[in-house]
């Protein structure tokens, strides 16, 4: 029962499940990991096993979350061939709708003091995530620019979409002035 169930996957799916729907919810705060693990239907022993705190597993569901999101990023980057601070550009204003209208992200951003963390002062998962695919799409799109100023284009333009993602703006000003900073990193790199 632990650890597959045949209609209901792994139990670290599950306990994502319900830790996400905990979250949604606006209940997170409330909940133990006793709880979390009873709706998934695992031990809290392999909550902790699988998760080590309540802390890990809101960062894996928000990271599971993301890359799923990323998934489209990549697609709308491979769209942009020919501009890549225009497809950060475009990126960042996908990233800033979703975290305005999906309801995990929406209530990451919105949330309580219990998520805030998550995309603030422990956010190194997400941020490294979603930064190490920029990077990548940079690298390739932009071969002359080179790994360093690869790296610092990404986690520049990760940084600012988070801060916009915190204090909202209109994302397609957000998404210009974020293409505004990657065009002068990238000349100037």
């Amino acid at each position: 029962m632990e650890t597959v169930s045949a209609n209901r996957g792994t139990a670290r799916e599950r306990l994502m499940d319900a830790a996400y729907a905990e979250v949604v919810a606006g209940a997170w705060a409330e909940r133990r990991m006793a709880d979390i693990a009873a709706a998934a239907q695992v031990s809290r022993q392999t909550l902790y096993n699988v998760f080590g705190s309540k802390e890990g597993l809101l960062q894996a569901i928000v990271v599971r979350e993301v890359n799923a999101l990323l998934d489209d990023v990549v697609g709308l980057l491979a769209a942009e061939e020919a501009d890549p601070a225009h497809a950060v550009s475009r990126s960042t204003r996908l990233i800033l709708l979703a975290a305005r209208d999906n309801p995990l992200l929406h209530a990451v951003v919105t949330g309580d003091r219990d998520l805030l963390p998550v995309l603030t002062t422990r956010s190194a998962p997400l941020i490294d995530v979603v930064g190490e695919r920029i990077a990548a799409m940079l690298e390739d799109r932009c071969p002359g620019v080179g790994a360093q100023v690869a790296d610092s284009v990404a986690d520049v333009s990760v940084r600012l979409t988070v801060s916009y993602a915190l204090q909202p703006i209109d994302p397609d000003q957000a998404a210009h002035r974020v293409e505004t900073v990657v065009h002068g990193m990238l000349r100037s790199g």
